[in-house]
């Protein structure tokens, strides 16, 4: 039996506020004025991207105990049936702004146990997510950015597991579909290591007990500006989610190599 999630490669965008310069000409006050000062420029990043995820944990259908999986990145790639995924962001100054989704389909069977169970099991999962970050002041060099960053994670997942005993000419099956939100907070980093090379790293936690009862997330990777407008990434991330209701359990860490392709403008 096997399970995939295909998750979001993160990148971080941003908005900022105007902020006032001390050289900006004075003019005469006749009864009232407005100044304005423009924002500065935005910048853009549209990203494919695609992680081999690995899958360990319990999960779990209505009116069937949960049932534990253990499947490598290669083991579920081979039974994925279909995936889109991509991200936008914008930059602008200190804030940063993330939209991602998501959409996963596989499926399975397997024999497990002494008795050679036979287990048929597909998936449909859907996740979109979507944080907002703001750079610490804490000193650090131009070349690095440490944000603190709040968000929402949404996930669907329907799922549809069907148990034959070997030794009973019976079949047992449950089928459950469960939406929920998360709220995360956590921290980003950015480094530029130089004009080409790069590394992001990003880490949260979330649910308390709103969606999931606990999430957690860990992403680092390392990438290459190939032209001003093109970059790729190469990375690792792990997601670790812990959710339970009405006899659905969904208990598992995905995790596996990252990899994208982003377009700046």
């Amino acid at each position: 039996m096997t399970m995939r999630g295909i998750i979001v490669a993160l990148t971080v965008a941003g908005f900022a506020t105007p902020s006032l310069g001390a050289d900006l000409p004075s003019a005469p006050i006749s009864g009232s004025a407005v100044t304005s000062v423009p924002l500065a420029g935005w910048t853009f990043q549209a990203t494919l991207y695609g992680w081999a995820t690995g899958l360990n944990g319990d999960i779990g259908v209505k009116n069937l105990p949960p049932a534990n999986v253990n499947v490598s990145a290669w083991d579920a790639l081979t039974h994925l049936d279909g995936a889109l995924m991509g991200s936008f962001l914008a930059r602008n100054g200190d804030w940063t702004i993330l939209t991602d989704v998501v959409w996963a389909q596989l499926s399975d069977k397997a024999a497990v146990g002494r008795n050679a169970t036979q287990v048929d099991f597909s998936e449909t999962q859907v996740i979109a997510s979507a944080l907002v970050g703001y750079r610490l002041p804490i000193g650090l060099p131009e070349n690095v950015e440490l944000s603190g960053t709040v968000g929402l994670r949404y996930q669907h997942l329907s799922a549809d597991i069907g148990i034959s005993p070997s030794l009973v000419p019976i079949t047992l099956s449950g089928e459950g579909t469960q939406d929920w939100v998360d709220p995360t907070i956590g921290l980003s980093l950015q480094y530029k290591i130089n004009d080409r090379w790069f590394l992001n790293a990003l880490a949260d936690v979330g649910g308390f007990g709103v969606g999931s009862k606990f999430t957690a997330q860990g992403f680092a990777s390392v990438g290459y500006m190939w032209t001003p407008s093109i970059s790729t990434a190469l990375g690792y991330r792990a997601i670790y989610t812990d959710y339970e209701n009405d006899g659905f359990v969904y208990n598992t860490t995905q995790h596996g190599v990252f990899t994208s392709i982003a377009y700046h403008f």
